[in-house]
């Protein structure tokens, strides 16, 4: 994966103003309401992807910014309707571990979506951009780093949990006759 094609991403696709109209081209003669606020969008929409984060800023009345890094992502939605399949665009959702159910971010007009989720998982989950680097150790859900020695005994301490589990309920299948199954 190109890092490098990753961040010069700055600007969303020209189909995103493409798609923008035929969208407000559906709402018959209102569609000028709606054409105006997307047209203002799509000219001031700026990408920024660095190695800590990514950046989105918009507006020009009201000017907003999003600054996410990397480890506040949670998780991250492909998502894209008919017409914007047509136009080869989609949206990415990212969303993080705060209050809202909604996602924190949504990227659109790209047309490179899949490259950028790929990117955008591999640092989520803490990959270092230089592959092929040795590891110094293993990394847990919870990213923390443990040497090999560690996680071996851990591994080991779970498998004798697994087994003292495995015989409790085999105990309590033989006293109880298969009660309480219901």
């Amino acid at each position: 994966m190109d890092e490098s094609k990753i961040f010069a991403i700055s600007r969303p696709a020209p189909a995103l103003m493409k798609y923008y109209l035929l969208t407000s081209l559906a709402l018959g003669p209102f569609f000028f309401f709606v054409l105006i606020p997307l047209y203002f969008r799509y000219h001031t929409l700026r990408y920024s992807f660095d190695s800590e984060g990514i950046s989105m800023r918009w507006g020009i009345l009201f000017r907003r910014e999003i600054n996410l890094t990397y480890a506040r992502i949670q998780d991250i939605h492909l998502r894209s309707n008919l017409v914007e399949r047509w136009l080869g665009l989609a949206r990415l959702e990212v969303q993080t571990a705060s209050g809202s159910a909604g996602a924190e971010m949504v990227l659109e007009g790209l047309l490179d979506f899949e490259m950028i989720r790929d990117y955008l998982y591999s640092r989520m989950r803490g990959g270092h951009v230089a592959e092929g680097l040795p590891s110094r150790g293993a990394q847990s859900a919870a990213g923390v780093v443990m040497d090999a020695d560690t996680a071996g005994r851990l591994i080991e301490t779970l498998n004798q949990v697994t087994g003292e589990i495995r015989a409790l309920r085999e105990t309590l299948d033989s006293r109880g006759g298969g009660q309480g199954d219901g």
